[in-house]
């Protein structure tokens, strides 16, 4: 199965970061740097896995990890007393808590957007009613390869070895997805990755949900941090005159 997918992701390096720091419950002031490195190399790799592109500041910030990590083992020179009190993880720390603000702010804004489009609707157009009492919130790419990573690992390890008959591409997976999603309001990753039959099954459901995602087709959320992903249909792409796309010739 060879396809490659470039997505316009706006997370970074720092996003990844602050992701594994919240998943883990971490003081980001007193950063494990040896576990947070190691976990953030995982997701690169899973990334190449993915044969998703990785933009060069993945790289840069993996190799800032390492070096943290290397000078924080080596034993503290008994000269120089102010050097012994400087902390290696104290430039990445500040630019965490820097971004950090951008991003709440980021945040704030986008809530007033949807709030403001709510309540200023164009003449003729009714609000739109959601009378679902469950608050769900935009799941990133990182939920996602969470979820990705989680389901290789509830696969037998005999199937891995297994001959596959049977062969699963992308743009199967892209249709098979949306017509799901015709009769169903809304459908959890972990149901997709439960049915699928091997690790290369699950593999194309996944980029074919990120395909998806790239066109505006559908979108990801969960109820609660870290909770469930589920998958629905794009609103504007729920009117009558938007027809189903085909992945190939994007």
């Amino acid at each position: 199965m060879s396809y490659r997918i470039k997505l316009d992701i706006f997370e970074g390096p720092l996003d990844l970061l602050l992701y594994l720091i919240k998943r883990n419950d971490l003081n980001i002031y007193d950063i494990p740097i040896s576990k947070i490195t190691e976990q953030y190399l995982q997701y690169m790799e899973l990334m190449r896995l993915l044969d998703l592109d990785i933009a060069s500041e993945f790289l840069v910030m993996a190799a800032t990890l390492i070096e943290i990590k290397s000078k924080m083992l080596l034993p503290k020179p008994e000269l120089e007393q102010a050097a012994e009190d400087l902390d290696p993880r104290a430039d990445l720390v500040n630019r965490l808590l820097e971004y950090q603000k951008y991003k709440t702010v980021a945040e704030e804004l986008r809530k007033r957007e949807l709030v403001y489009r709510d309540i200023f609707t164009r003449p003729g157009e009714p609000p739109v009613q959601d009378d679902s009492s469950e608050i769900y919130f935009e799941a990133s790419l990182f939920d996602l390869i969470s979820a990705f990573s989680k389901a290789l690992k509830e696969v037998p390890k005999e199937i891995f070895y297994e001959v596959v008959k049977d062969e699963f591409t992308v743009e199967q997976k892209v249709h098979d997805i949306l017509r799901l999603l015709l009769n169903l309001p809304a459908v959890s990753l972990e149901e997709l990755f439960s049915k699928a039959k091997n690790k290369l099954e699950i593999v194309a459901t996944f980029l074919a949900i990120l395909e998806l995602i790239r066109l505006h087709e559908i979108t990801v959320a969960q109820k609660g941090l870290f909770g469930d992903i589920v998958i629905k249909r794009f609103e504007e792409r729920l009117k009558p005159d938007k027809a189903v796309p085909d992945a190939t010739k994007q």
